[in-house]
């Protein structure tokens, strides 16, 4: 009774111990959102960027594209295995290479927008500062993803902090394209060209430029564009500062002191074979690549084929408003019905997205546009907050390993960004082989169908094949309590053979 007694305050005092303050929770969801607002602004004006102003034809620029994401991609399980063999400092071991990578990321995003004097060499400029750009938010988002799991071990918390960040990296996703619509949207306005042309219109109108050929670096469009990149620069730098000020990393919980770090081969085989981590990844990288190709190639949509060059920027900060807004709906609802479950939501923007195709209207757009944030903010939620549960579960079959978060986490982003890689290329090749013009006013029929094809159908067709994937996903509800309590009592028996061992070690001496 009395050892009852002495434990059982105990209790309260270590969930206290592992539960994150909202301050806390805050500062860890600002310090992401600087990479969702550069990540937002290049997703969506990137690509009419290097067309339409840097003047670079649809094959080089779907170069640039392929090659940037795949240059990211191939840093993530770098940057995993380094950051994997990192020691212990003051600030943590994680922190310390996302502190590091933020100047230089700055720079390399700021000269990514930057239109070079020389023209022959302009291809070789973006594909350097893109490449690196990537390679340097691969750095900081590793580290940054991996850190959920030394927040807290418990994982209402760990969700909870992942909830806070999804809604504050959506507001970023947000920012970014809003502060990259209304800064850039000058540069896309030209009244030589008209939504409705008259039926007598010659073909050589569908060839008048639709705004002067910008080969001056100090041109309207050109400084609007490197204005809009140093203010999402600055943006950068707030958000670390907030995240160095505000989150204290914590140590491995769960492993004992002569717990060995896994090799990080090993590791990497071990994931491979991890089911649930195969078929979440599978399923995601999926709809991942769908919602990028919606991204990508949604303001080339409104400006060519559906007649709404004058509303495209609005269209953007609908869809986004729309996905932070939700994002704290989606938290309740995968609490309350399960993660699976929630997952049906991402499919709500395939019929709508369709009909926007079929149907162009300004009205409907507005609607789809809603919808769709609906259905992204469940696609930039579920992944993150599912993908420590898999981390969890893997803890529980290898319980004296330690070390392979960021095995888990970098090559999950690994796969996500080479598929979105491919389907970049891919989209952009199919609009050089269909005969994309830089700068004209009206495109041809056949550009048209391509960009209602990279809108409606192949999104649709990956989103419905990802979800068929995620049906089999084997993680539910019940294992994850099960899993939560096992973990618990792991730990608890390492508190104890530690003091069990500093015990003896004391009698001895």
């Amino acid at each position: 009774m009395a050892g009852a007694a002495k434990d059982a305050p105990e209790r309260p005092a270590e969930e206290e111990e592992y539960r994150l303050s909202i301050c806390s929770k805050l500062c860890y969801a600002i310090g992401g959102a600087p990479n969702q607002v550069a990540g937002s602004a290049a997703a969506f004006f990137l690509q009419i960027y290097l067309l339409d102003i840097a003047h670079i034809t649809p094959f080089h620029a779907s170069l640039v594209l392929f090659i940037g994401k795949a240059s990211g991609a191939v840093t993530d399980p770098v940057a995993g295995f380094f950051i994997s063999k990192s020691r212990w400092t003051k600030i943590g071991r994680l922190m310390p290479w996302m502190l590091a990578c933020t100047p230089f990321t700055v720079v390399s995003y700021f000269f990514m927008w930057y239109l070079p004097p020389f023209v022959s060499g302009r291809v070789a400029w973006y594909l350097i500062f893109y490449c690196l750009f990537q390679a340097l938010t691969t750095l900081f988002q590793v580290p940054y993803s991996a850190l959920t799991m030394f927040l807290s071990t418990d994982q209402k918390e760990r969700d909870s902090a992942t909830a806070y960040r999804m809604t504050m990296e959506v507001l970023g996703t947000l920012i970014g394209a809003a502060l990259q619509g209304q800064i850039v949207a000058s540069a896309h306005v030209s009244h030589h060209c008209i939504v409705n042309p008259p039926v007598n219109t010659t073909d050589s109108w569908h060839d008048t430029p639709s705004f002067p050929d910008p080969s001056d670096p100090l041109s309207h469009q050109a400084k609007v564009y490197m204005i809009a990149a140093g203010v999402i620069g600055g943006v950068y730098l707030l958000g670390i500062v907030i995240l160095f000020l505000g989150v204290k990393e914590k140590d491995d919980p769960y492993a004992l002191n002569s717990d060995r770090a896994i090799p990080f081969c090993k590791g990497l085989g071990l994931t491979m074979k991890h089911g649930p981590y195969v078929k979440l990844t599978a399923s995601f990288l999926l709809i991942s690549t769908a919602v990028q190709l919606e991204q990508s190639n949604f303001v080339l949509f409104c400006t060519h084929a559906a007649g709404l060059r004058n509303h495209f920027q609005y269209l953007v900060v609908t869809i986004l408003v729309s996905a932070a807004v939700s994002i704290p709906f989606w938290q309740k609802f995968l609490q309350r019905f399960g993660k699976k479950c929630a997952a049906c939501g991402i499919s709500w923007m395939i019929p709508f997205a369709v009909m926007l195709v079929t149907i162009p209207n300004l009205i409907l757009a507005y609607f789809v546009a809603f919808v769709s944030g609906l259905s992204i903010a469940a696609s930039l939620l579920l992944p993150w907050s599912m993908l420590p549960d898999v981390v969890d579960n893997f803890r529980l079959q290898n319980p004296h390993g330690k070390g392979h978060e960021t095995i888990f986490y970098s090559s999950y982003v690994f796969f996500t960004k080479m598929s979105a890689g491919i389907g970049l290329g891919i989209s952009a090749a199919g609009l050089e082989f269909t005969g994309y013009k830089p700068g004209i006013c009206r495109q041809s029929n056949d550009v048209v169908l391509t960009l209602k094809i990279l809108i409606g159908a192949v999104p649709a067709i990956l989103i419905l094949v990802g979800l068929f994937i995620l049906l089999f996903y084997p993680i539910t509800e019940e294992s994850r309590k099960e899993t939560k309590l096992a973990l618990e009592v792991l730990r608890r028996s390492h508190q104890s053979t530690e003091n069990l061992d500093d015990h003896k070690e004391g009698v001895s001496v």
